[in-house]
């Protein structure tokens, strides 16, 4: 199949770092910005050691690399499109940027999640 146009990539892109971001980043922040200050939560629940773990595991870090990688494509899409509606049409250079900055933090997060 030969797509005639790049956008349905980066829509999908958008759409699953959309999700990802309603769903995921509003526990975390209640985990981490309410719960843990207020010693709702076990302590040492968020210890060096037990993140350490967590992070080691395969599952973890595919979980943890899709949270990040499609929220910061998200945010990537939004700021091209966003560029466009205060009438920057940058056109390739604003795309390099905004695209290749996501490519490039998700790439390198995946690299740091492999040295874990």
């Amino acid at each position: 199949m030969q797509w005639k146009h790049h956008q349905p990539l980066f829509w999908s892109l958008f759409a699953a770092g959309g999700m990802i971001s309603a769903f995921c980043l509003p526990v975390i922040i209640l985990l981490l910005g309410i719960a843990y200050p207020m010693g709702w939560l076990q302590e040492g629940a968020f210890s060096y050691q037990n993140m350490l773990s967590l992070s080691q595991n395969w599952l973890a870090k595919l979980i943890i690399l899709f949270t990040f990688s499609f929220t910061l494509w998200h945010c990537a899409h939004r700021v091209f499109k966003g560029l466009h509606d205060f009438g920057y049409h940058g056109g390739a250079l604003a795309r390099s940027l905004t695209y290749g900055t996501a490519g490039f933090g998700s790439t390198a997060f995946l690299i740091l999640l492999l040295t874990i």
